[in-house]
């Protein structure tokens, strides 16, 4: 069975445990200065925003169940695992970018100031996800405000709570079925929307949408993805006669 995650702001307090866990998890900086930061990044994978007062919001990858970014990625760097997460693979990488284009989360971001960049994500922890365990910022909340487990589960987990207090969320449970659904499930007191996550995708995957447009221009798609190769063959090629060399 895939597995999800089930973010409910109402019990979050802002406590950053998660931010500093994922940051381990992922041997990124971790600092009073990074916690303050406000956004995802090339180093910071995961936040909690605090734009609303004593509301917060946790913004992360998605990871959606038909990912946009897997779709236009040529190389197959980026693959969606059975399990759930979608996971990345910088030796396959060869900075087209065309991930951060199409997610509609935003979420992808690119290492602008390494000699040899990567896209940086969230994973949903796949390896420890492979492993049994739960994801490291599920592990680290200390009030539930982040679950980690089945996802059909976690959708029960969460309609239960919303008919068991329905005057303390907004009824839907965001991430069922946006983009064609998503391995983070979000509920909340106030719309998601004003913290901006998008809201007017539909229902719908959007990889099919994706394909359908670039059916209509194949040579130009064709063209490009044979220069994009040949860019990363010779830069891959580059680095693997320096090794040599070094040798």
């Amino acid at each position: 069975m895939p597995k999800a995650l089930l973010y409910d702001a109402t019990l979050c307090i802002d406590c950053k445990l998660c931010e500093a866990a994922c940051a381990e998890q992922n041997k990124n900086p971790f600092s009073d200065a990074v916690a303050k930061e406000q956004r995802t990044s090339d180093h910071k994978f995961t936040y909690v925003s605090d734009t609303h007062g004593d509301t917060f919001m946790r913004k992360l990858c998605m990871n959606c169940l038909d990912p946009t970014c897997v779709s236009v990625c040529p190389v197959g760097a980026l693959v969606k695992t059975k399990l759930g997460p979608v996971t990345y693979d910088e030796s396959k990488c060869m900075g087209c970018r065309y991930c951060m284009v199409a997610c509609p989360f935003n979420v992808p971001k690119y290492e602008w100031s390494k000699a040899i960049p990567r896209v940086r994500k969230c994973t949903m922890c796949y390896d420890r996800v492979a492993a049994g365990k739960p994801t490291a910022c599920a592990e680290a909340c200390p009030t539930g405000a982040t679950l980690f487990g089945e996802r059909d589960a976690l959708i029960a987990e969460a309609r239960k709570r919303i008919a068991e207090n329905p005057a303390q969320y907004v009824p839907t449970i965001y991430g069922l079925d946006e983009v064609g659904g998503t391995s983070v499930l979000i509920l909340s007191s106030v719309p998601v929307g004003q913290f901006g996550y998008p809201t007017h995708y539909g229902q719908k995957p959007l990889p099919p949408l994706t394909a359908d447009v670039l059916e209509h221009v194949p040579q130009v798609v064709t063209v490009g993805w044979a220069v994009l190769g040949g860019v990363w063959w010779i830069t891959n090629r580059r680095e693997i006669v320096e090794k040599e060399e070094k040798r």
